[in-house]
């Protein structure tokens, strides 16, 4: 591997004046990453670059046969100044997962991430400092070779760009409504549910634009084969308190393998709760629902953190209310602890985050 090259911008662009009204994925920094990939040669030329278009051959193989995959991460500022990363080790790890059930060729991590801190401490003055605020970083890997004709690329670019960003629900903390899915399908096991690649996001347009015609944020989807088995939200994990047991959807190869999720697992372990990974049907979420033992629901996400569920709308005639629409206490508990890691104002007990130099 070669060292990174910097080519800073000569034309910097203008920083958002007003930081609490900052949204989700609408404006970008100055720079980006790109590391290039050649077969025979491996990964190689990391550079970080003025942001701007990619010159693309329009056979370029990812517009036609989505050979892609990517990551969400944040940058955050603590109040003494620091730029911390929370667990990004896992994200690499991830990465690699998605990249070889996509056949692209591994990535580095370690070395990917010296070229990611050395990206944001570049474009560190982006990272906004008002409350609930972030840098989102987006690392993804797209397949580059002009051919038509389905097979895995010998081209590659791995980039990443970065967003500062507020809430990605507008609801915030506040409960979100969801709309439980039981027409369309998300992933089967055996397939690209367990890894993050654009095709589970277009694949799930459809539902969650009808969702929102219904004015729910989003969709709950079922299992793609008995339609039955709870799995996740379009962008969370998701977690039911149901008479004093956390129980989350086990990952059987349809679900995504959430950092969030992963973290607020160890943390409830660690307080001494009991949570269940395991096959959760929508059958006996309602049931439970109906014996008044549904005590919380949330979603957990790199996105939205930790967001409660306070609606549920199964069949458009099986609506749950939750915890009367607020926000419950295990929700507010593990939001309050993982931001305030991430933010470094809580002790990092688990060396969790990574303090950018």
């Amino acid at each position: 591997m070669s060292n990174i090259k910097v080519e800073l911008t000569k034309s910097p662009k203008p920083k958002p004046v007003d930081e609490s009204k900052l949204t989700f994925g609408d404006v970008f920094t100055d720079h980006m990453l790109i590391v290039d990939y050649d077969e025979g040669q491996g990964w190689h030329d990391a550079r970080i670059v003025p942001y701007g278009p990619l010159s693309l051959d329009p056979a370029a193989m990812c517009l036609h046969y989505g050979q892609e995959v990517f990551e969400g991460m944040k940058a955050y500022r603590a109040d003494d100044g620091r730029v911390l990363l929370f667990r990004p080790q896992e994200n690499f790890k991830r990465l690699n997962l998605s990249n070889d059930r996509l056949c692209i060729p591994p990535v580095d991590e370690e070395f990917m991430l010296e070229c990611l801190e050395k990206f944001v401490s570049i474009d560190a003055d982006w990272i906004p400092k008002a409350p609930d605020t972030s840098l989102y970083l987006r690392p993804f890997i797209i397949a580059v070779d002009p051919h038509l004709g389905v097979r895995a690329a010998n081209h590659y670019l791995f980039m990443v760009i970065a967003s500062p960003v507020g809430p990605y629900y507008p609801e915030g903390l506040d409960p979100v409504k969801i709309y439980v899915e039981t027409k369309y399908v998300r992933a089967v096991k055996g397939g690209t549910g367990f890894t993050k690649t654009a095709g589970n996001y277009s694949s799930s347009l459809k539902a969650q634009y009808e969702a929102k015609e219904k004015n729910y944020t989003q969709v709950l989807w079922l299992d793609g084969v008995e339609r039955k088995y709870i799995e996740e939200v379009g962008t969370m994990n998701v977690f039911f308190k149901i008479d004093g047991e956390i129980i989350t959807p086990s990952l059987d190869g349809s679900i995504l393998g959430g950092i969030t999720r992963k973290s607020a697992i160890e943390l409830m372990r660690g307080w001494g709760m009991k949570v269940t990974e395991r096959r959760l049907s929508i059958d006996e979420l309602a049931k439970a629902y109906d014996d008044g033992k549904l005590e919380e629901a949330f979603g957990t996400g790199t996105a939205a953190v930790i967001s409660p569920i306070g609606h549920l709308n199964w069949g458009d005639t099986k609506i749950m209310n939750i915890n009367n629409g607020e926000i419950g206490p295990v929700s507010q508990r593990l939001y309050d602890e993982l931001t305030g890691i991430q933010w470094g104002k809580v002790e990092d007990k688990y060396g969790w985050t990574v303090t950018v130099k």
